[in-house]
């Protein structure tokens, strides 16, 4: 048994190894594009385009369809166009766009409608182009700013880093609120959809930044849609909020509005910064007839070390949640006895069945000083837990490296994970954190390539 274990792991390490010589050597011979550009008419009136996409190669443990066999999938995980433009001294827009379920359906271990990650993300078929943002922005100064639109709700900072300013290519390893879980925008008439998608809600976002005491910090609140339907019969708004306090140097200087990113390569210097978030809905959770108010909390930090006399930089990101749903409740309403009953049964439809409990990752990162040919490399390290409260832990162990050619604008990743977070699931959904989820810890190889202008 130890052997054949053995002669799995050697298969997928070796085929995560072609692909990574595959993208060195594709790194080494493409030459230099230009995807896009700014068309501008005077100092007020610009427009941008640009594109982003992401591809990864994952071998995941039993991930095969006959469950005994590493499984060999390649991805197109994102594929966004991005427009920007200014049409006045203080009015821009934004209008992105994003290939949704490019991956091609649910990953193996875990259910479709899981949000970003499952089946439910099809909207007319696989690969569908679809809006991501439609953004109005008036920016008037550091201090008073508003955008309107579809945007990403302030809550954590791996939300506002997007998929591509996260420091690890997989950087959405804890649970989701309703807007980042479910896979559409609109009145919910089945399964999860109805509350947003990836992490975007509609509404409006009044933010700003004020220097107390040679410090930074940030403020952003939002009123949003949220969920409609399902538990909220009410029509009920969204309540969004975070305070980000950077107590070096300012990250935001070159940030769009208040989003953010997991490292900046030291491009800012030495920073530190923590922030809290929060969210709240009436009724956001449950279902129409075992309805909960919708309440999330989260700290996250981010370290970034110059290490004097060229001796690299050192990046860490932690982050702590605190959700309260109504997973179990909902489970217990078709239970014998009502929502007091004993023994949940299965999952009841049209549901938000959104997480309860905490959950926590850490991470660390160095990149060193000299370069290796293209770019430069970054070992890291880290460590994923969730715990809910009516349901089984989930653990999740990664170590990696990533070769960083261009900032976040090139790079490629190795990495390898040991962990029940895709056996088990962890976006929320019906049955994710039922009492009765189970999953075997396995590894996984995965080898990714991202590249943006």
């Amino acid at each position: 048994m130890k052997q054949e274990r053995g002669w799995k792991i050697k298969q997928a390490l070796l085929a995560s190894g072609a692909m990574v010589a595959l993208l060195a050597g594709m790194v080494s011979t493409v030459p230099s594009a230009y995807a896009g550009g700014t068309i501008k008419a005077d100092e007020y009136k610009w427009i941008s385009i640009g594109q982003g996409i992401r591809t990864s190669f994952r071998a995941q443990e039993n991930g095969s369809v006959d469950g005994t066999t590493y499984n060999n999938v390649f991805m197109v995980d994102n594929a966004r166009i991005y427009i920007n433009g200014q049409i006045h001294q203080y009015i821009k827009f934004t209008f992105n766009t994003e290939c949704f379920n490019c991956g091609g359906g649910a990953i193996s271990g875990q259910s479709a409608g899981q949000g970003r990650f499952g089946a439910s993300n099809f909207f007319s078929g696989q690969s569908s182009i679809g809006l991501i943002d439609a953004i109005g922005k008036i920016e008037y100064n550091k201090q008073i700013n508003l955008w309107v639109g579809r945007t990403l709700a302030p809550f954590d900072r791996g939300e506002l880093n997007g998929p591509y300013y996260h420091m690890t290519f997989d950087g959405f390893r804890t649970p989701f609120l309703p807007n980042d879980q479910s896979a559409n925008f609109g009145l919910a008439s089945a399964g999860n959809d109805g509350a947003g998608l990836y992490g975007r809600d509609n509404g409006a976002v009044f933010f700003g930044r004020v220097d107390p005491f040679g410090t930074h910090l940030l403020y952003a609140f939002m009123v949003g849609t949220g969920l409609q339907g399902a538990s909220n019969q009410g029509s009920s708004l969204s309540y969004t909020g975070r305070l980000q306090w950077n107590l070096l140097n300012d990250e935001q200087e070159q940030n769009p509005g208040y989003y953010t990113a997991g490292g900046y390569y030291g491009g800012y210097g030495n920073l530190a910064a923590i922030a809290v978030g929060v969210n709240h809905q009436k009724d956001g959770a449950g279902t129409a007839n075992n309805a909960s108010d919708m309440n999330a909390f989260v700290i996250d930090a981010l370290v970034e070390y110059l290490i004097p006399n060229n001796g690299g930089i050192f990046t860490a990101n932690a982050e702590f949640k605190r959700y309260w749903g109504a997973e179990l409740n909902a489970y217990r309403e078709l239970a014998a006895g009502g929502p007091t009953g004993p023994a949940p049964i299965g999952p009841p439809g049209n549901c938000m069945c959104v997480f309860n409990g905490h959950s926590w990752t850490v991470y660390a990162l160095y990149m060193l000083p000299n370069k290796w040919g293209w770019g430069h490399l970054q070992p890291y390290g880290r460590f994923t837990s969730i715990v809910p409260q009516d349901s089984a832990l989930r653990e999740e162990w990664e170590a990696g490296v990533n070769y960083v050619i261009d900032g976040f604008n090139a790079r490629v990743s190795a990495w390898w994970t040991y962990g029940d977070l895709r056996t088990k699931g962890f976006v929320g959904g019906p049955g994710v954190y039922a009492p009765t989820a189970a999953g075997n810890r396995q590894d996984t190889f995965n080898v990714a390539f991202q590249f943006q202008y």
